[in-house]
């Protein structure tokens, strides 16, 4: 896989988009078991019912993971520097999530060539989910 040099991004370039599978049970118990988090939110109709939800939803830190994902495949990890999100939605089941990403700015950082990244997830109604940003070393 060829990765991005800094000489070769410009400015409002788009990342590859990520295209997920719609959210189900089966997510949300292995990204419990994979993560630790056991919030029964997440995992027990039951409960989420009594916390007044309709169901179980995802755990916002499989959404991250989602965008941490759409950045590896871009970039290696190894030159990811900085990732920042802030939730912005329930990802519920059924929901298929799209995560994008746009570079934002090209700047040196600790003496290193970098990108600012613009990263976005959705659902499948366009309502986003999580947003932040990524600052990831280019050479």
């Amino acid at each position: 896989m060829t990765h991005p040099t800094y000489d070769s991004i410009q400015i409002g370039d788009e990342l590859p988009a990520l295209q997920l599978a719609p959210v189900n049970r089966t997510t949300l118990a292995l990204f419990a078991g994979a993560s630790g988090d056991h919030n029964p939110i997440h995992i027990d109709t039951d409960f989420a019912r009594k916390a007044g939800m309709p169901d179980v939803f995802a755990q916002g830190m499989l959404g991250m993971a989602w965008l941490g994902r759409l950045l590896t495949q871009w970039a290696p990890q190894s030159q990811l520097r900085r990732f920042d999100v802030r939730f912005q939605g329930i990802t519920h089941l059924g929901h298929a999530v799209r995560c994008t990403g746009r570079v934002l700015e090209k700047l040196e950082h600790n003496g290193e060539r970098c990108v600012r990244v613009e990263v976005l997830s959705a659902n499948q109604y366009g309502q986003p989910r999580i947003a932040g940003e990524a600052l990831v070393a280019l050479r």
